[in-house]
């Protein structure tokens, strides 16, 4: 790890300042820059980059489940929007509305989706004749626009980046296994490609999508020890079917409504990447989506056969599909250091007469800092497997960091002090939404998911004491 400080000097101390620590990183290192108009971003080449793999890596798995993607368009009509009533509602405030068009003021106001169900669910109401024509499983990966008043890179922005499912069934129960699916895809990916272990469950009423029946989330533990929630599927049952009439000839020669579904995520994802993996130092990112997995930096460039052996390591890790750069910028070799250290880059080469003359390459790893040697010789196999073991450690870091950051609390006192301690609070709860107010109202938390798959570990209410009807093992925290 080289002493060159100055890199570092510039962000905020990521234990006392954590939103500042934030902020700092991803302006230094080129994610992103703020846009002109207020809440939005431009995302720069290296923070588009990390989302090109998040979606390489998703829409593979998306596919992978029959889903085809699509694009649907940017404009809705207003009066979309209002067939469903509760969706109407949710999405009201944050609504922006189009009313002139090409100098003309248009007849009917145009919604930028902040979302796309109606859209959807009038085009399936036209394309579905029949139960031969179902399911339909549809994807699109879009922008989507809402007038956020708070707004951080990433987290929350008024125009963000994002893939959305929609898929019609013929029964109730087709669509339930399919929304359940759905979370699955999103846990495994969010597991096993950006290395964060995340809980997975319903969410309450309160907090459920405007116009579904039920909705499901999942939810990371970042840094600060608050939660993210990283994706959402819900399960829509035939509300929208019903506002948009989408009908089909069921084999008994009757017709009847769908049943639907629709799920997503984010940018945000890339949010959740840097709070829940970054340190002091800046950036450290998963192999799997990391934009540069191997940086190789010519120590003494000047002398003969450096700059050669560096650029025919760096053609052979290229051609066995590692994503590597040569930087051979003209700054000092502790420069590059600190700069790809705060990038993130998982892994560093360090190249130089020495190395050349013992036939080897000095490596430094991003999630430990630890400085190592490595053979030249079967350099793109050790490579491979070094990559695969820092993408295993992170995921098992950020694991036993959750871990050890979740308190199972038996009444209101011990799940004040577990958030304070920033700690994820695990509960008994009745499902009451006053106790849910409550929890907002005293200690600023909500009900994250409830893990209705987990056995009670007391028979009454965490938040209220009184004995629980229908207790459930629910996940309490602060959240962004």
């Amino acid at each position: 790890m080289s002493n060159n400080n100055q890199f570092v000097n510039q962000i905020a101390d990521i234990e006392t300042d954590f939103p500042r620590w934030y902020t700092d990183v991803v302006i230094k290192t080129k994610l992103v820059d703020y846009g002109p108009v207020k809440g939005t971003m431009v995302i720069r080449p290296y923070g588009y980059a990390i989302w090109e793999n998040i979606q390489k890596e998703l829409d593979a798995r998306i596919k992978a489940t029959g889903h085809q993607n699509a694009y649907f368009p940017l404009l809705i009509p207003y009066s979309y929007m209002t067939r469903e009533a509760e969706h109407v509602e949710g999405f009201a405030p944050e609504v922006a509305v189009v009313t002139v068009g090409g100098g003309e003021t248009l007849a009917e106001p145009l919604v930028i989706r902040p979302t796309s169900e109606t859209i959807f669910g009038e085009m399936y109401s036209k394309w579905l004749q029949s139960y031969r024509d179902l399911p339909i499983l549809i994807n699109q990966w879009a922008n989507v626009m809402r007038w956020e008043k708070t707004t951080r890179p990433f987290l929350r922005t008024s125009e963000f980046l994002w893939q959305e499912g929609h898929t019609a069934h013929a029964t109730e129960e087709e669509a339930m296994e399919e929304t359940m699916k759905m979370l699955g895809v999103y846990k495994e990916f969010a597991e096993t490609c950006l290395a964060i272990p995340v809980f997975t469950g319903r969410k309450t009423e309160k907090e459920k999508f405007a116009g579904a029946v039920a909705t499901f989330g999942m939810e990371a533990m970042m840094h600060d020890g608050k939660s993210l929630q990283a994706g959402t599927s819900h399960y829509l049952g035939q509300n929208f079917a019903k506002a948009f009439d989408i009908q089909f000839l069921d084999k008994d020669g009757t017709h009847k409504y769908v049943w639907q579904t629709s799920w997503g995520v984010s940018t945000r994802l890339i949010g959740g990447l840097i709070m829940a993996h970054g340190d002091q130092r800046g950036l450290v990112l998963p192999p799997k989506v990391a934009p540069v997995q191997v940086v190789v930096i010519p120590v003494a460039a000047h002398k003969p056969g450096v700059t050669e052996k560096c650029q025919e390591i760096t053609e052979q890790l290229r051609a066995a599909g590692i994503r590597v750069q040569l930087d051979n910028r003209d700054q000092s070799p502790g420069w590059k250091f600190n700069e790809w250290e705060m990038k993130g880059v998982p892994v560093r080469f360090e190249i130089g007469p020495r190395d050349i003359e013992n036939g080897v390459v000095t490596y430094c790893r991003r999630d430990t800092l630890s400085k190592e040697s490595m053979s030249m010789d079967g350099i793109v196999a050790a490579t491979t497997q070094l990559l695969e073991e820092i993408q295993q450690h992170m995921y098992a870091k950020s694991l036993a960091f959750r871990d050890s950051h979740v308190r199972e609390c038996h009444n209101m006192e011990e799940v004040a002090q577990a958030l304070d301690n920033k700690c994820f609070a695990k509960i008994v709860w009745d499902r009451n939404p006053a106790d849910e107010a409550m929890l907002k109202e005293k200690l600023q938390a909500t009900v994250r998911v409830m893990l209705e798959e987990e056995k009670p570990f007391q028979t009454t209410c965490t938040i209220c004491g009184k004995e629980c009807e229908e207790p459930t093992v629910t996940l309490v925290a602060r959240a962004y």
